[in-house]
């Protein structure tokens, strides 16, 4: 499990009023607020649009070295807020991490290998869980969950219980499952089919030894007559 590395961004201070923040969002600045534990006063700033964006487009965790006023804060992307219309940033919100508060938050799954149940057998991956929650100190963020699911077979499955967690709290219960193989489409009807094809054989079989078992008798009441 690798620990999430930190992105370095540039806050600007800013005003507190619609229209300064209306400014901002025409020059591609993103309105954003700083809090935490052990900050006394929430800080107003903003960032690069552009920059925002490049960080969003991963999908580890996203922790942020930010500059305010020469400051270094080492904080965690908590929140951003997009427009309904045109799906950008509107409002960000960054957390400050403290080594003596836990945070809660998503860590994505990310899944490695070819599973042996779909190269071999044709079975189907089936993932339920794209994200897992946890509750950690930040020493121990992970930047992401890898699961290498080459040993599955159809029919098998990795559960959360099965990650390295080592100095993490999962949220998830152990026993929910983040990837299981299913079997071929198709092959339950294939197997029922199958079922009912031997059924039908039987009973068949069973016909055949009545109709003789009676052709038997006939020959006897025959011969004793």
């Amino acid at each position: 499990m690798a620990k999430a590395e930190f992105r370095t961004m540039e806050g600007t201070p800013r005003e507190l009023s619609k229209k300064a923040n209306r400014e901002l969002r025409n020059a591609k600045r993103v309105p954003s607020v700083l809090y935490g534990p052990e900050v006394e006063e929430n800080i107003h700033f903003s960032v690069d649009e552009l920059e925002l964006e490049r960080t969003l487009r991963s999908q580890e965790t996203k922790l942020i070295e930010l500059t305010v006023e020469g400051k270094v804060y080492k904080t965690l992307l908590k929140r951003v807020e997009f427009d309904p219309v045109s799906d950008r940033p509107v409002h960000a919100d960054f957390y400050v991490l403290s080594n003596n508060h836990k945070v809660t938050l998503r860590i994505p799954v990310r899944l490695t290998g070819n599973a042996r149940g779909v190269v071999e057998s044709g079975g189907r991956l089936f993932q339920p869980m794209k994200f897992v929650r946890i509750r950690v100190l930040p020493e121990f963020i992970p930047s992401e969950f890898v699961v290498d699911i080459s040993p599955l077979k159809v029919g098998a499955s990795f559960h959360v219980g099965e990650l390295d967690l080592d100095g993490i709290n999962p949220i998830d219960a152990l026993g929910r499952t983040i990837v299981t193989i299913r079997p071929p489409k198709g092959a339950g009807f294939l197997e029922s089919l199958e079922a009912d094809t031997g059924d039908d054989e039987e009973a068949g079989d069973d016909a055949e030894a009545t109709a003789e078992s009676e052709e038997s008798t006939e020959d006897t009441e025959a011969t004793e007559e």
